[in-house]
This record gives structure tokens, sequence and C-alpha cells, in this order.
């Protein structure tokens, strides 16, 4: 199972991304978290100290890594066929969540079909990354649509979106959409996030209703997570907010991501 979350920036993506993570780890999942943001905070998140997650180096900044997996050896003329099952077992590396963690950085290049070397790892990565029985996959992709557009989130199963209630996340939500509907994933839901009241709560349903997308949850602002993650904290996993991350992934395993 892949899952990614999406969203606006700010409505929480690296709070939910962490804990499904850590959910489908205590479910004896074997589960690899991918931080695909270019400023990586889902290390904190899943518990990892803040001096260890400083030292990893992001799989596309990593020229030497990019340069053996892409190089031919003629200017200009890259490999795109290439193993990947490697790169995850030298550059995972265990959190107290109980998920490993890659830091997958961002590609520095213009343009949304960008064929570089990292970007053809970073695709690789993703598309190539064979998950089995009681294997999962989380992906914390970047605010906006910058890796939708790539097409490196086109092989996951389920795309989580977050909203806010805000108009402006629903309009980021509905280009989201469309975007992953034409790279094909199969799944597409929302979940209302950070939702600081009962009129947020019910724009973020009235967003599902007007995309014509499922909305499988609704989690309520929650000062205890908003404080974790501004001290760079693990994300509690007890409490409200990963009572609700537990419903919802109940429910994503029972439609079967």
């Amino acid at each position: 199972m892949k899952l990614a979350v999406s969203g606006k920036g700010g409505v929480g993506k690296t709070t939910l991304a962490a804990l499904l993570a850590g959910a489908l780890a205590r479910r004896g999942y074997a589960t690899l978290a991918i931080d695909a943001d270019p400023a990586p905070n889902l290390g904190p998140a899943l518990g990892l100290p803040t001096d260890e997650g400083e030292r990893l180096v992001p799989i596309a900044e990593d020229a030497d890594l990019v340069a053996t997996k892409t190089g031919t050896g003629y200017a200009g003329v890259y490999n795109l066929s290439f193993p990947v099952d490697d790169v995850i077992r030298d550059r995972a590396v265990a959190t107290p969540s109980g998920a490993g963690l890659v830091v997958m950085g961002t590609v520095q290049a213009a343009g949304g079909g960008c064929t570089c070397p990292a970007a053809a790892v970073v695709r690789a990565l993703l598309r190539r990354l064979v998950v089995g029985e009681r294997q999962a996959v989380v992906l914390d992709l970047e605010a906006g649509l910058e890796h939708l557009g790539r097409g490196t989130a086109g092989s996951v199963d389920l795309l989580l979106v977050l909203v806010d209630g805000s108009a402006a996340a629903c309009g980021v939500a509905g280009r989201i959409r469309d975007l992953a509907s034409e790279l094909g994933i199969p799944r597409i839901a929302l979940v209302g996030s950070r939702l600081a009241d009962d009129g947020a709560a019910a724009a973020a349903a009235g967003c599902a209703e007007r995309l014509g997308l499922p909305l499988l949850a609704a989690f309520p602002d929650d000062p205890v997570v908003t404080r974790a993650g501004r001290e760079g904290a693990p994300v509690p996993a007890d409490g409200p907010t990963a009572a609700l991350a537990d419903r919802l992934l109940d429910r994503i395993l029972a439609e079967g991501a």
C-alpha cells in the first residue's frame, strides 16, 4: 500500500503522514515514510532526534548518488532505468515511531516535466519501489502541486488531500484532484485538517461535495499537536488526534487502499 498526503501549505500534511506511518508500524506493517518536502520536517514528527535529522542528505540533493544511478559517460545523456532497492536499504533510517524514514528532497529545476537526473531518481524511487503484503509507504508531499506535476506521485494507491475549510485550500485541492486523475491515481479523497470550528468543518464538507470527492475524516484543530510541530517534537501517538488518525486508517484499510 502506498499512501500520499498533499494539500496547500500549513494544513497539517506532515502531522497526518507521521500519524499514519506510526499507526501502520504499530499494526505490524513494515512502513517506510518518505519526506518529499523541500523543508523536511517528517523526521522530528516521527521522533527522530534533531541532530540525526540534520545529518540526512536528501536523495535528490546527493550528487554522487544521482550520478551513480543516471550517469552514462556522455554529456546530456542519462540512464533512466536502474534499480532502487539499494537506495532504500542504504538510506532509510529507523525512527522511534517504528517507521523507517527516507528524505527525498525536492528537484531544483524549472518546468513540471523536468527530465533532469535528480528527477529521474526521485521518480524511479517511487514508481519501482515494490510494496508487498504487510508493507506500506507513506509519502509526505511538498505543498501544492510540484511533485504531482512531475509525475513523481503517480504510483500511489491513495492520495489524501488535506483541506482546512478555507477557499484557498479547496482551490488547491481541486487542482490536485485534476492532476491526480490525469496521472491515474486510483483513489483520491479529502481529509479535513486543522478545522478551527464548526464553520470550517462545514466548509470542508462543502468542498468535498463540490469536488465530487469523499471526505474520509475531519480533524479539529489540536493545540497540543500544533505545539509539538512548532517545537520540533514528535507528533503525540495518543490523544484525540491520534485516535482520529487510527479511525481514518481503519477506513482506508477496510476500503482496500
